[in-house]
């Protein structure tokens, strides 16, 4: 199993940021996306750019604090943890774990920096949703 966190303090209202991750109608802001597909209330489809599916359930969606879903494609499985805290200075700690399992060699070598850097690029597109 692979496991890799990324944590992130954001000045902004806390409803407001769980409005942008939790929404999957509204994903324009995700540069690695082409488009999300909502099947029923806790089943959705993530397409890459190049159209590749991940397939999401959603496992506990506790407003403002907790958001899981368990996460499954071609080549890797896993879960997805989001952790939404308020801050005594007013700020709102972000912390996103994600653990996946992979049977591809290849996958298992490259997956931790694959993992990182997609949760990287998508705290940058947050920030910048946020900025606009």
């Amino acid at each position: 199993m692979v496991k890799s966190n990324i944590k992130k303090e954001f000045n902004c209202d806390i409803e407001k940021l769980w409005n942008i991750i939790t929404d999957n109608t509204k994903y324009e802001w995700r540069s690695d996306l082409s488009k999300i597909e909502i099947t029923d209330d806790i089943h959705f489809i993530e397409y890459t750019t190049n159209n590749y599916p991940t397939y999401f359930t959603i496992t506990s969606k506790v407003d403002l604090k907790e958001y899981k879903f368990d996460i499954e494609n071609t080549n890797i499985k896993g879960k997805w943890i989001g952790i939404f805290k308020k801050l005594d200075n007013g700020n709102i700690l972000l912390d996103f774990t994600e653990e996946i399992e992979t049977n591809n060699f290849i996958m298992k070598i490259l997956a931790k920096t694959y993992i990182k850097s997609q949760q990287k690029r998508y705290m940058n597109d947050l920030e910048k949703e946020l900025d606009r």
